[in-house]
């Protein structure tokens, strides 16, 4: 059940993101069907890499039945679903900001956000 819920929530930030993308793309009067495709496909993408994940965890519990190391497969199995799950959600909670910072200017708020975790990505990439 966890599973189905996981890409329940995926697909729904993704079918979010990409309507605030196309008000985005409205607003601007920058509509691009090329852009909408694409952008379609980046959704599709991440919802076929998160129930790959789901997949991923269920064979690892499978095999950790069979080789008799269950405790080990079963935090192997969920830690590597929950990382997916957790980057996926953040990734689309950015653009979401993005899109509406850009659609409502006044927005403030959104702006600040953004800029905080842009900040705090870079750092995390110089560190790595």
């Amino acid at each position: 059940m966890q599973y189905i819920i996981m890409i329940f929530i995926i697909t729904g930030l993704a079918v979010v993101d990409y309507l605030t993308g196309i008000i985005k793309a409205y607003c601007k009067n920058a509509i691009s069907s090329r852009n909408m495709r694409i952008g379609g496909l980046h959704k599709l993408s991440e919802i076929l890499i998160m129930t790959a994940s789901c997949g991923l965890d269920l064979g690892i519990n499978v095999l950790g039945d069979y080789y008799n190391v269950t405790e080990l497969s079963v935090i192997t199995g969920a830690v590597t679903a929950f990382c997916i799950f957790s980057y996926i959600v953040i990734m689309e909670m950015i653009s979401i900001f993005e899109n509406y910072a850009e659609i409502n200017p006044e927005a403030q708020w959104a702006a600040k956000i953004i800029k905080r975790l842009k900040n705090n990505s870079k750092e995390n990439d110089k560190n790595d």
